[in-house]
Parts: C-alpha cells; structure tokens; sequence
C-alpha cells in the first residue's frame, strides 16, 4: 500500500503518520528526512542538493525527485510506503505522477486531512512540550490532551514552547503556501483528486482533522 499524505501543519498528520507505520509496517518517509540523509552519506544528489540549500535556494525538481525515488525503491519499502511534504504545488505533483508511473511505482491512496485554517493555527500555537518526554501529547486548545496548569497532563513534568510555535507570522506564511489551491499545497493534492475522479486511481481519501486523534485515526484506518 502506497500512500501520499497531504495536510496542514497542526492537522496531526506527523501523528496519524505514525499511526500508519506501526499499524502497516510501512516507513514513513518525509520529503526533508530525505535530504538529510542523502547530504549525510554524501551522495551526488545530497551534494547537489547541498550547494542550492547552502545558498538559501530551493532544491530543483530536477534533484528532489529521483532522491525521493530512490528512497521509495530501497527494501524497507517492498511492502508499501507513507510519502509525506512532497510534492508542495502542482507542477511537482504532475512532475512527480510522471516519475513514479515511469518507475512503475504505483501510488495506490491519498490522504488529504482537512482542518479550518484557523484551528490549524491555534493547535499549533496551543502545543506545550513535555521536558521529560516530547511524545506526551499536551495541547491548551484541545480539551482532550489539554495540559495540567503549566505541567505536563502525563507525568507531571515541566512544559516549554517551541519558539517556532509561537511565530503568528512564520505559521500564516507555511499555511499561505498549504491552502493555496491554485500554486500551492492543495493545488497539488486536488491534481490527485482530478486523476481519481477521471480513472479511479489514486483512491483520494478526505478526512475530518477537527476530532481528537483517535477518532482520526479510527477514521482512517476504517477508509484504507
């Protein structure tokens, strides 16, 4: 099972993620996980890749795609795999549909989560950070991880912010970029939305992110 992931930062798709991974055992591969590691090991794309970044560039197309490929191609991924930050407007997406067709990857499903722009923003903005443990989830804004005061609802331990988190401006300037639907994010997802429509494949999957992540969850699962 092949599956392109789509949704707003503070929509929990790191976490459903995960949630996939361990319920498939399938990796989840993210777009800039992917760039680290070719610029770790040193290969003539991570270098490539490294001379554009460097400079404070974008990474071509050109150099993005068959990294991702290659990725896609390695053993762990003979069962399947979970692609996630890639592809961000529409001319990857047509760039990217092109490549795996020629690689005779199939891309089976898309998840698109949907989340109100502004309870994207206040999850994220709402997120505490547990000193102890960064997996225990602690969120002012959502009731059901909502925090203890100023201690984690976990353990007990001290909560901080990520300074990223807090940036009104650096958070309205990603989601410009996510619900764009004619450049952006969704521009990309709504060209697999129009190729499942037209042949049926790939199957696109909405679901609802205002519920808490079990519900999601449960809701994904149940759509796969």
């Amino acid at each position: 099972m092949n599956i392109l992931f789509f949704g707003p930062n503070g929509s929990g798709k790191g976490t459903q993620g995960s949630i996939l991974k361990e319920k498939y055992s399938i990796p989840h591969i993210e777009s800039g996980a992917i760039f680290r590691e070719n610029i770790q090991k040193g290969t003539e794309l991570g270098a490539k890749a490294k001379a554009f970044i460097d400079k404070g560039d974008l990474v071509p197309d050109e150099i993005t795609i068959p990294m991702i490929l290659d990725r896609l191609q390695q053993a762990d991924c003979a069962k399947g795999w979970l692609l996630d930050g890639f592809p961000r407007n529409r001319n990857q997406a047509v760039k990217l549909d092109e490549a795996l067709k020629a690689a005779g990857l199939a891309l089976d499903i898309v998840v698109e989560i949907i989340l109100d722009r502004g309870v994207a923003r206040d999850r994220i903005m709402g997120r505490r950070l547990c000193v102890k443990d960064n997996n225990h989830p602690n969120n002012i804004f959502i009731d059901a991880i909502k925090p203890d005061g100023d201690k984690c609802r976990v353990c007990g331990a001290e909560l901080k912010t990520r300074a990223d988190d807090q940036d009104a401006e650096a958070i309205n300037k990603r989601h410009d970029i996510y619900y764009d639907t004619q450049t952006g994010t969704l521009a990309s997802a709504y060209y697999f939305k129009d190729l499942a429509a037209k042949s049926g494949k790939p199957r696109y999957i909405t679901l609802d992110g205002a519920p808490g992540v079990k519900e999601v969850a449960a809701e994904l699962v149940s759509k796969l």
